[in-house]
């Protein structure tokens, strides 16, 4: 197999996603190559994944049960279109992805990303009290700092201003809950934080506001990744499931990132031991190999579709590329993955090490706040006056050049490992991180 060691000399056709594309092509960081827990760069030095991917390679890179069953798929079958034909390894994909879901959860709608699966979910709520007969439910609400992908419907009802301030108007009937970050009463906590449950109630507020007849759906991240590891108060989202019970509103959990064993279990809704109506997937479900996500519903939204004369189509939404044979085949290499070492729950035995060493970063130069739950963690940096953002930058240029992946969301260092690390790489990782802080502005 060829692998380019060489930069390209013309960097300038790809305008890169979410990057600052002057500063990255004046210096380029690329990989080349990537094995379980590490990339190997242009120069042949390898990078320590502290962030399995962008969140999605949770089983470690170039799995060889993954990459084989991709190669076999690609020459039997590459394609088949999914719009009234399909084939065997959907159905079976689905049905293994439903074994694993939280109970309740019995159908599957294939798309191909995160953010498609946040408007699918949308759109099937809102159809959904349609076909019930209760079409004056269009309001969606989601919660200030949330993330829900870039589509237009997922920065309609995600917070994050930044995503939201070039792009018009957005979605009308869109509404925002407060978000759950307190860090005067929950710095340094480990795991759910103790104050902040009753945030939930602002829930409350808004749907008095614009009546509950008219409120479809209420979408959070049980935990909210992309802003910043925001974790939940303990009691929150039991607060905001009574709530949506209460009022008739269908309640998403957003499990883009959550899913498949980031938290030491296999959903967020299994950690926190609340089931959702809806819950959107992507990233993990094929181990972040090829793009492909899901939207898991319960029995009663699916069946309140299943009307009128067969031969008619039910939901007119659906994507070219829903449920590609590849993908299918890469998602079920990557469950049997994670089913023989057991990386869906693996997350429970290492939180603690992952606690401890993540803590142990406070009272480093900069340091204002961590959080940490299952295998996600977030060290939070005093920003540079006048120049929010540089000095979380600096820290990831310089894990790199160290040889470390961190990730960083304003002046937040996220990180989310492949859960296949282990405790000495743990020890590494929280290194590089240490030295990285004590060198940066």
């Amino acid at each position: 197999m060829y692998h380019s060691r060489v930069v390209p000399n013309d960097l300038n056709a790809f305008w890169m996603p979410f990057t600052a594309n002057r500063q990255f092509k004046q210096s380029p960081r690329m990989f080349v190559s990537a094995k379980d827990m590490h990339f190997t760069t242009t120069d042949g030095r390898k990078v320590l994944d502290g962030t399995a991917g962008l969140w999605c390679v949770n089983a470690g890179h170039c799995r060889p049960k993954i990459t084989e069953a991709i190669r076999e798929q690609a020459g039997e079958l590459d394609y088949a279109p999914a719009f009234q034909m399909g084939h065997p390894l959907a159905f079976e994909f689905a049905n293994r992805l439903v074994e694993i879901a939280p109970k309740g959860m019995e159908h599957v709608f294939f798309t191909n990303s995160g953010s498609e699966s946040v408007d699918t979910a949308l759109k099937i709520a809102i159809a959904y009290h349609r076909a019930r007969g209760d079409g004056s439910r269009f309001r969606l609400i989601g919660r200030e700092r949330g993330y829900h992908g870039v589509n237009f419907g997922g920065i309609s009802v995600g917070g994050i201003v930044t995503n939201r301030k070039m792009f018009g108007t957005l979605l009308t009937g869109v509404d925002h809950m407060p978000h759950t970050h307190l860090p005067g009463q929950n710095s340094f906590t480990k795991g759910e934080p103790e104050h902040g449950a009753d945030i939930a109630t602002e829930l409350e507020r808004i749907v008095a506001l614009h009546d509950a007849s008219t409120v479809a759906a209420v979408i959070v991240e049980p935990v909210a990744g992309s802003t910043g590891v925001l974790i939940p108060p303990k009691g929150y989202l039991q607060k905001l499931r009574a709530i949506c019970d209460k009022h008739g509103i269908l309640l998403i959990f957003d499990e883009v990132i959550t899913g498949f064993g980031r938290l030491g279990a296999p959903f967020a809704a299994d950690y926190f031991g609340v089931t959702p109506d809806i819950i959107t997937t992507a990233k993990g479900i094929t181990n972040g190999v090829i793009p492909m996500g899901a939207v898991f519903v319960k029995k009663e939204i699916h069946d309140a579709f299943m009307n009128g004369p067969e031969h008619v189509i039910e939901f007119f939404h659906g994507y070219t590329y829903s449920g590609n044979p590849i993908a299918c085949a890469a998602g079920i290499a990557t469950l049997d993955t994670y089913k023989e070492e057991g990386l869906l729950t693996r997350g429970e035995e290492l939180a603690p090490y992952w606690e401890e060493a993540l803590h142990s970063l406070k009272g480093e130069p900069h340091v204002i706040d961590i959080r940490n739950i299952g295998l996600v963690g977030a060290i939070e940096l005093e920003p540079i006056a006048g120049q929010p953002t540089k000095r979380a930058f600096q820290a990831f240029v310089k894990a790199f050049e160290r040889g470390a992946l961190i990730r960083t969301t304003g002046d937040i260092i996220a990180l989310s490992p492949p859960l296949i690390i282990t405790k000495g790489q743990i020890n590494e990782l929280i290194d590089h991180v240490r030295e990285v802080l004590r060198a940066v502005d």
